[in-house]
């Protein structure tokens, strides 16, 4: 099996750094944005904080399946991340004043397919094929946090 594509995707914002963070941080609202994720459940925690467990449920195409998470970086106004138990991946979101907003970062490290990945890419298309997949989806949850933001 390949080794997993890298993803990571960029937008600037017109809104300022205060607004784009307070919409990355409600991570129990990612599945307004992301086109695979349907819904983020914080587990024993109303917002997000680092070491803060969440359960995601996932769609692509007819095949539903949950993740779990824990937010391993938790920086205010800065940065959030969590890393998902079932792809061994981080997903990062990382902002960054400008001079007309605020640049959103955002991108999956992983080293590796994990085991679970192997094992349901058959379903999901081929692993290859969902990263390809991952990347369009990271970039179509920016440009909806960007509408968002700046509406």
């Amino acid at each position: 099996m390949n080794k997993p594509l890298p993803i990571d995707a960029a937008v600037d914002v017109d809104a300022p750094a205060g607004t784009v963070w307070s919409i990355v941080s409600d991570v129990a609202r990612m599945g307004e944005w992301s086109p695979e994720c349907r819904k983020v459940l914080l587990v024993g925690a109303k917002t997000a904080d680092l070491g803060v467990r969440m359960v995601g449920i996932n769609k692509r195409r007819l095949v539903v399946w949950p993740t779990w998470s824990r937010i391993v970086r938790f920086e205010p106004g800065r940065a959030i991340a969590w890393r998902t138990r079932e792809s061994a991946a981080t997903w990062t979101y990382e902002l960054e004043s400008t001079a007309a907003g605020t640049r959103l970062v955002a991108r999956r490290a992983v080293g590796g397919f994990s085991v679970p990945t192997k094992l349901l890419a058959p379903l999901l298309g081929g692993a290859a094929g969902h990263d390809r997949e991952l990347a369009d989806g990271l970039r179509a949850t920016l440009e909806r946090i960007k509408a968002e933001a700046e509406s």
